[in-house]
């Protein structure tokens, strides 16, 4: 097992499955059903009809429901714990045999990596969403749709590009996290000065 490989596959699945993981889950079954590139056996968890054809029903579910403010809030809160979830059990997926541990460690690091690019996209869309106009949801809906699709094709072809962009991304939103975090510390204390 190439760990490069599997780190990139692991981290894009993951940082794609916090931004839409039905679409991400359904890539994944049909790239294992299909044969789209050659993936480790334990890819085949995804090979199967009841998960392929949920995935992509959800994925269609998601795909409307995303496009129309406020819904979409509705919807990323509802997903607040399934998008986390999904995330860990798509890492420890990917990882395939390991030790028990070492499934522990993944997806501890899957569900983060999933609630991170989750809290990203609904914080951006819940900004969109005091925007009166309805253009700024659908774009962002549908550049988040083609970046979960890139994404997963980098991680299913080129890991290596996966595990970097997977990498540059979290770094961004720490930088912004921190960035935030000190901007309303700054605000916080001169609202108590005064």
């Amino acid at each position: 097992m190439d760990v490069i490989s599997t780190l990139g596959r692991t981290l894009g699945f993951s940082f794609a499955a916090g931004v839409n993981l039905y679409a991400t889950v359904a890539i994944l079954g049909l790239a294992a059903r299909y044969g789209w590139v050659e993936l480790p056996s334990q890819f085949q968890a995804f090979n199967s009809d009841i998960v392929i054809w949920a995935a992509v029903g959800m994925y269609l579910l998601e795909f409307f429901a995303d496009k129309i403010p406020y819904v979409d809030t509705l919807w990323d809160m509802v997903h607040t714990a399934i998008r986390p979830l999904g995330g860990a059990f798509v890492a420890v997926t990917t990882l395939g045999d390991a030790s028990p541990a070492t499934e522990g460690l993944v997806a501890l690091m899957g569900g983060a990596v999933a609630a991170s690019s989750h809290l990203t996209k609904t914080s951006t869309r819940a900004m969109a969403n005091t925007s009166p106009e309805p253009f700024t949801n659908w774009f962002l809906s549908l550049g988040e749709d083609l970046f979960v699709v890139g994404l997963g094709y980098l991680a299913l072809r080129y890991p290596e590009a996966a595990l970097i962009v997977a990498a540059v991304l979290l770094a961004l939103i720490a930088v912004f996290a921190v960035v935030i975090l000190r901007t309303v510390r700054r605000w916080f204390s001169r609202r108590l000065g005064s």
